[in-house]
This record gives C-alpha cells, sequence and structure tokens, in this order.
C-alpha cells in the first residue's frame, strides 16, 4: 500500500515527494526498502504496489523491477479496505487460492530475518487454517501513536507458538490507556500487516461492506478487458472510505490469529520517532545537512543545503527545506498533521 500522504512528516513529504519515496533511515526510498526485503519470499511478478494515479510518476522511478501491470492506481483515496480490496481482486483472478501478504509501503524493519520467519508462520496459519492473520508487535513502551491487539492463547498444537488467537482490537489509546495495555501483556502494537486468502477477504467485504463490493466485483469483471480503465474510474468513485480495520477485522466473525513480531518494526510516524531511531550526534543531538549547535540537546535538526544554527534549545524539531521551515517541541511532532489540515483550509496548497 503505497498511496499515503505522510501528513505527519511535513514539510518533507509533500504531494510531490509522499514519505514512501523519501530515504527517512537509509540510502533506499521506504518504498524500496518495502520491496527489497519480500526478496526470496516474494517473487517481483507476484509483488503489487496500490498507488493513487497522481503519485504514480513519483512511484514508478523507485520500482525498477516491477512490471507496469503490478502498479494499481486508484482514482482517488478511498482508505485502506477500498485499497486491499483492488488488490484482492487483482490476486484472485490470477490465482483463486492467492494468499495475500499486505504491507505498508513507509515502515522500518530492522531484523529482515526475523520479519520473513514471522510471515512464514502467518502463511502457514493461512495455509491450514483459511483465517485471517495480523502481525502483532511486542511493545516497548507505552505508544498512543500505534492501535493495539489484544490477544489470548490460541490453544492449538498444531499452529507455531509465535501465533495467538485475538481477542479485539483497540484504536490509538490515551497515555492512561497505554499504560494499562502494556502492563497487563496481553496487548500488542497493531503493525498493520495481514496475511490472508484473496478470497477470504473478499467474502468479508461482501458480507460486512456490501456496498464496497458491489463496487470491486464489478471491477473485477472488467479485468483483462479494454473497458478496465473506464469502469475502475467510474465504480471506485462510488466506494465509501473506511480503513481495514473498521471495516472488517473489528466486526468480522472468521478466526483471527495474530503473529508475534519481534523484528525491530517501526512504522516512523512522526519526525519524534525518528528521533528514537536515529543516531545521536554530540549533546544527542540528530544533526542532518549543514548545522552548529551550543548549548542545545535532544534536537532533531533538518537542514540539507543552507545552515541552520540552535543556541539554547533542548527537545526541538526543526526541518528546513528550500520553501518550507518548521520549528516545534518534538513532543508535539505529531500535531504536524494540523498544520497541513490548516494550509488546506487556507489554502496555501502551494506549500503541500
Amino acid at each position: 500500500m503505497a498511496g499515503g500522504a505522510g501528513t505527519r512528516f511535513w514539510p518533507l513529504s509533500r504531494k510531490r515527494t509522499p514519505k514512501q519515496v523519501l530515504a527517512i533511515n537509509g540510502p533506499n526510498s521506504m518504498l524500496s526498502e518495502t520491496i527489497s526485503r519480500l526478496s526470496g519470499l516474494v517473487s517481483h511478478d507476484k509483488t503489487l504496489v496500490v498507488t493513487s494515479q497522481q503519485q504514480s510518476k513519483v512511484i514508478r522511478p523507485h520500482l525498477p523491477e516491477l512490471h507496469d501491470e503490478n502498479l494499481l492506481l486508484e482514482p482517488v483515496p478511498r482508505n485502506t479496505a477500498a485499497c486491499i480490496g483492488l488488490a484482492a481482486i487483482h490476486v484472485r483472478r490470477r490465482d483463486p487460492d492467492g494468499i495475500m501478504l499486505v504491507l505498508p509501503a513507509d515502515h522500518l524493519i530492522k531484523d529482515i530475518d526475523a520479519f520473513q520467519r514471522v510471515v512464514s508462520s502467518g502463511i502457514e496459519v493461512v495455509d491450514k487454517d483459511d483465517s485471517l492473520v495480523t502481525i502483532g508487535i511486542p511493545p516497548s513502551r507505552p505508544e498512543t501513536a500505534y492501535g493495539y491487539i489484544q490477544f489470548e492463547q490460541s490453544g492449538d498444537k498444531k499452529l507455531p507458538k509465535v501465533v495467538h488467537r485475538v481477542k479485539a482490537f483497540a484504536e490509538k489509546p490515551n497515555l492512561a490507556t497505554a499504560k494499562l495495555f502494556v502492563k497487563s501483556g496481553d496487548f500488542y502494537w497493531n503493525s498493520g500487516i495481514f496475511i490472508w486468502k484473496a478470497s477470504a477477504i473478499l467474502d468479508e467485504m461482501e458480507e460486512h461492506l456490501p456496498d464496497q463490493y458491489k463496487q470491486l466485483h464489478m471491477i473485477e469483471q472488467a479485468l483483462g478487458s479494454h473497458d478496465y480503465e473506464k469502469v475502475l474510474n467510474s465504480r471506485y468513485k462510488r466506494i465509501r472510505g473506511i480503513s481495514i480495520d473498521y471495516g472488517i477485522m473489528e466486526v468480522t466473525s472468521r478466526r483471527i490469529y495474530m503473529v508475534s513480531g519481534d523484528f525491530g518494526w517501526s512504522d516512523v510516524g512522526s519526525w519524534d520517532e525518528l528521533y528514537r531511531l536515529s543516531v545521536r550526534k554530540g549533546e544527542s543531538n540528530v544533526e542532518i545537512g549543514e548545522t552548529v549547535t551550543l548549548d542545545a540537546k535532544h534536537n532533531y535538526i533538518y537542514s540539507p543545503g543552507k545552515l541552520t544554527a540552535v543556541i539554547g534549545m533542548d527537545n526541538i524539531l526543526i526541518v528546513n527545506t528550500s520553501a518550507v521551515t518548521l520549528i516545534c517541541p518534538l513532543d508535539r511532532a505529531q500535531d504536524v498533521k494540523e498544520i497541513v489540515e490548516k494550509l488546506k483550509k487556507e489554502k496555501k496548497t502551494r506549500f503541500l
């Protein structure tokens, strides 16, 4: 899934440079890293990337190994359920029994071998049980920016030990609730990574999102025909946007399993998260580009192409681009998306 705007990484993440094409924590784009960590697990001809028509020209250079037909273009953004549904009809057309691994394109994963082992365990579960599988991350701290998964022991000795039955999904909590979740020991972070048969998730959509499924089914009937683009543009716009969590995972009666994924995961969802992950310099600062500091600690300073000097300031985020400068306390980095919304309301779209 590579169609997001990455508003919490503004001003670096913008319409022409969405988060997934940025080299956030290494030399390659996050999208390229997502594709490369599938090496040996999923072949390029079976890798589908869903993005928006608007972002396709930006995305395409990061996918030299993919054929054009594996780049699926949404006419309009309609949240993750529609995005996954669009991919699912393509998978089902290619292989009625095809298993899908659903990945956001903008996550950081440090231990690739461990990641592939976890995914393989999830595929094993789906192959045996035709259930829905999600990957849960053992929490390292109370985190209010992530959703949570409550789980219990599966009780099935035929399944790997890392596999648990899902009891419930919880939306992003406040800090007090997040602390209770972590203390309980039976809540993991929701990674947003899923494994299931394409036919299974489409069956769930037919039951729980029938209006959406109707449009997807009509698009599926047009696959391979000259009318595909026309039908896609017409029908996809009629879909109501909803997340896969709200639309399916929280309401399904089908068995859901969670595979525990301890492989150095982060969704790198905001600047303060990136600060925690980055190698720090001097007085615990992260300094990228031309910077000089005096009596300044625990800051994230991004300033390629121009000099930024910081004096006597701690726990501050500073992002300098050619057109925009962002300054805020690191602990308010999650609020950057509100600036983006304000710019939209004030019609200052040239900065987006």
